[in-house]
């Protein structure tokens, strides 16, 4: 193990592919830390290692108890000592490291706000709880960090919302909150960041949120909330290119991994889902002015349990747009209900224009090898716009089963022609497509 990167190569397997990633993620690792260490040596040899000063010297380590006064009581807000440290870690010229160490802390909310003047790290060691009460929020969000260059966030440390009494919706007919609840954390216009060994739990709403992003990888990244916790999806992406999902755990009662307009260049890889709605994107089509979604890669990713498995949903009627390039490949799916969707009827809460056609262009989209099985019969569903029907779709290597009372697995295709390679279990686009398709959560 070299620092969480499992390299174990076997040269006599003909899978060149997986020795390759692992040896880009090892050299990555070397890359990053030798980085960091050269960036704190020189901030130790201009005398910063005891935390730096608010005249925009400083750098090296400060910790947020020592230093700040920090209380690890479950009571004393870390609010201030944190942004208090923030703004001495930002304000340095030289490389600098945040430490929250190991204990339970409670943070009512906090901003970290940029840009900073040097590369700056978020170590958490401890666990952060937000206020458990939803009408404590005044904005949709506990923990933000906005407009940083050159940002990590590790330390193997947990960021819990205490989402519990919202997963209720009780008393939303007399307060507002339940419009706008917390997200727990959201990254928004952070360029070259790095979030590395940390867990988010129960929030309220998303728990992460990444929007307006430039090279931002989720690295060993843990999601966890109930099954029926509603609308917690684990990481949302809007408009941000080189965003990253790697080697990641999420269970959660929505969307494991949810793609929004604008996105582009993304990997989604070794990332495992379940309970949860798989791994989406979309929905898209519903406002005016949304942006393309280009390059989106989702490969060696297992869904377990969940009601969908990989998938494209755009709103019929709405708004006009596009969606291209995207590949899904090596998915293992357990027990997914719907485990290859493509839903341009998606009409939740059947608050929709439901008679009427998607107005969002799919192109150059392909699954390849998928297995496993499917809890429903319904195992592949292609349903695209009449108006503009999908164009480019490949299907290769299907092998999914179900075993249930009402049959075995079925294929349905609507305004599309896949092109077939390899495998086809069910058989591609064999069943008619019902004139009122299931709908999908």
């Amino acid at each position: 193990m070299y620092g969480g990167y499992k390299v174990g190569w076997d040269f006599r397997g003909p899978n060149w592919s997986d020795w390759l990633d692992e040896l880009t993620a090892l050299l990555r690792y070397i890359s990053e830390f030798c980085c960091w260490t050269r960036s704190f040596a020189k901030a130790r040899e201009a005398g910063g290692g005891g935390g730096g000063s608010g005249g925009g010297g400083g750098g090296g380590v400060i910790d947020v108890v020592a230093k700040f006064g920090a209380k690890a009581d479950e009571k004393t807000d870390l609010s201030k000592p944190l942004l208090d440290a923030w703004k001495e870690a930002c304000a340095s010229t030289s490389p600098a490291k945040i430490v929250i160490p190991k204990g339970t802390y409670f943070l009512s909310t906090a901003t970290l706000d940029g840009p900073c003047k040097a590369p700056i790290e978020l170590q958490v060691e401890g666990t952060m709880k937000a206020p458990a009460d939803p009408g404590a929020f005044k904005e949709p969000k506990w923990i933000a960090f906005n407009r940083i260059e050159n940002f990590k966030l590790s330390g193997g440390g947990v960021f819990d919302g205490q989402g519990t009494t919202a997963y209720k919706r009780e008393g939303c007919d007399k307060h507002n909150f339940c419009g706008s609840l917390p997200i727990n954390l959201r990254f928004d216009f952070l360029t070259n960041a790095m979030i590395q060994g940390i867990t988010t739990k129960d929030s309220k709403q998303f728990h992460v949120n990444v929007l307006g992003c430039k090279n931002i990888t989720f690295e060993h990244f843990t999601v966890s909330a109930p099954g029926e916790s509603p609308n917690t999806d684990g990481i949302h992406i809007g408009r941000s290119d080189g965003v990253n999902v790697l080697n990641t755990e999420i269970k959660t009662g929505d969307d494991c991994v949810s793609i929004g307009d604008g996105s582009k260049n993304l990997v989604i890889n070794g990332v495992t889902c379940g309970p949860g709605h798989g791994i989406s994107i979309g929905s898209l089509g519903l406002f005016k002015n949304e942006e393309p979604v280009d390059g989106v890669i989702v490969k060696n990713c297992t869904l377990t349990n969940t009601s969908n498995g990989v998938r494209i949903k755009s709103w019929p009627g709405a708004e006009p747009g596009t969606c291209s390039n995207i590949h899904f490949e090596d998915i293992t799916v357990t027990n997914v209900s719907s485990p290859i969707i493509i839903d341009q009827k998606y009409c939740p809460w059947n608050k929709c224009k439901i008679n009427e056609e998607s107005k969002v262009k799919l192109s150059n989209i392909s699954f390849k090898n998928i297995h496993g099985t499917s809890a429903l019969p319904e195992a592949v569903k292609i349903i695209c716009s009449a108006t503009l029907p999908c164009e480019n779709v490949e299907l290769a290597d299907i092998e999914i089963t179900h075993n249930g009372l009402t049959g075995p697995a079925v294929s349905q295709c609507s305004n599309v022609k896949p092109k077939v390679s390899g495998k086809q279990n069910p058989a591609a686009c064999s069943a008619p497509v019902p004139a009122n398709p299931t709908p999908t959560s």
